[in-house]
């Protein structure tokens, strides 16, 4: 069925002419052009002179709406679809913890057997967040289970061709084997939790590693004699960084610098966000571990930050306040940077022809109206 989006001003990400339109065809995008240049009687959605946009791309975030990808519940991965498209997302990457092989297997396979739900956002695939990760930078995850990495253990999450993203630590034995081994499936690697040199990362990188997961976070500072994770990362264009812009995570000054850094082009917005999003302060459980919220800000019971309580269109908001920018200038780092991070530049992320039919309406102070997925409106304010 055909749909026409009207009278909306289309970020995509720059601001096309006004009096554009949107032409949906059943979940894609066939068409972006002046309104006159369609027929007349096909059926039209009324944008009211919101701001139109790609749907916003979540490709780290644990939890929402009370519930966890580790839950590995089809109804768990609904809440968190439901939770996420009141906030302008229209996809988004599960994302597991540390945990025995069992657990990770059940959440794969609950991802892998997720069907389409109404009123909720897309998930893309699974990212695998350990536990092939270092001790002395595992903030929230769980120590008991961070192990070396073993292929008779990861290939079977491999070969489920559900793994879009994974977060390693290059200095634990046979990490490098499993990136090599993983690029051969499409999934894509970042470094997390972890402490190699620059020589290390230099090398995971060449390998296949092409991201940084929450960057500053969960790795050792920049030091000027050993520029390790940091130094490396902040010099190579072939890397992304993804940034929590909570304001409590990284200064939002470091914020503003990361984006000077790398551009917008390498920078992706993420939330790292746990089930306790959308819910009131208060004690909540993160896989094993109890997790103290307080004023938003999550903690385990020895005091590590663990997640956040950050939103997809909070985040982006926050972050053209830290760096003074336009919403137009920064929409990429939450819509197609993060959609190229991950390989599925060519299908969502874009306002393009035969790109999915997924958008977010904003007002003019940014917060979500409207949101569709594959051409159906999954949330209306």
């Amino acid at each position: 069925m055909k749909k026409l989006i009207i009278n909306g001003k289309i970020l995509s990400p720059k601001r096309l002419p006004d009096h554009h339109a949107i032409l949906i065809e059943d979940d894609l995008i066939v068409a972006v052009d002046q309104e006159d240049q369609f027929p007349q009687d096909l059926p039209t959605l009324d944008a009211k002179s919101q701001w139109v946009t790609p749907g916003l791309i979540d490709i780290h975030v644990h939890g929402g709406g009370g519930s966890d990808t580790m839950d590995a519940q089809q109804h768990a991965l609904q809440t968190m679809g439901r939770f996420f498209a009141s906030t302008g997302v229209t996809s988004f990457l599960p994302t597991t913890g540390a945990a025995s092989n069992q657990d990770i297997l059940n959440s794969i396979e609950a991802v892998g057997s997720f069907q389409s739900q109404p009123n909720s956002a897309r998930v893309l695939g699974i990212h695998l967040e350990g536990p092939f990760l270092g001790h002395k930078h595992k903030g929230a995850q769980p120590e008991q289970h961070l192990r070396h990495a073993d292929p008779r253990e990861y290939l079977p999450w491999l070969q489920s061709e559900l793994v879009k993203l994974f977060t390693v630590a290059p200095e634990v034995d046979g990490v490098l084997d499993l990136i090599r081994t993983g690029r051969k499936f499409g999934v894509r690697f970042a470094v997390g939790h972890s402490s190699a040199t620059h020589e290390e990362m230099a090398q995971a990188i060449d390998a296949g590693l092409t991201q940084v997961t929450h960057t500053f976070n969960g790795m050792a500072p920049l030091h000027h004699r050993e520029p390790g994770i940091l130094g490396v990362v902040l010099t190579d264009d072939r890397v992304y960084t993804q940034v929590i812009t909570d304001g409590v995570h990284i200064h939002p000054l470091v914020v503003k610098l990361l984006f000077k850094v790398k551009g917008v082009g390498r920078t992706v917005v993420i939330t790292d966000a746990i089930r306790a999003v959308g819910a009131a302060d208060g004690v909540h459980r993160l896989g094993d571990q109890v997790i103290h919220v307080k004023k938003g800000i999550a903690r385990t019971e020895s005091g590590s930050l663990a997640g956040s309580t950050l939103t997809m269109d909070q985040g982006l908001r926050n972050a053209c306040e830290y760096t003074h920018s336009s919403f137009a200038t920064l929409l990429p780092s939450a819509t197609s940077v993060a959609a190229e991070s991950i390989g599925m530049e060519h299908e969502i992320g874009s306002i393009k022809p035969g790109y999915k039919a997924d958008l977010a309406f904003f007002d003019q102070d940014y917060v979500p109206q409207l949101t569709m997925v594959d051409g159906k409106v999954v949330y209306r304010r």
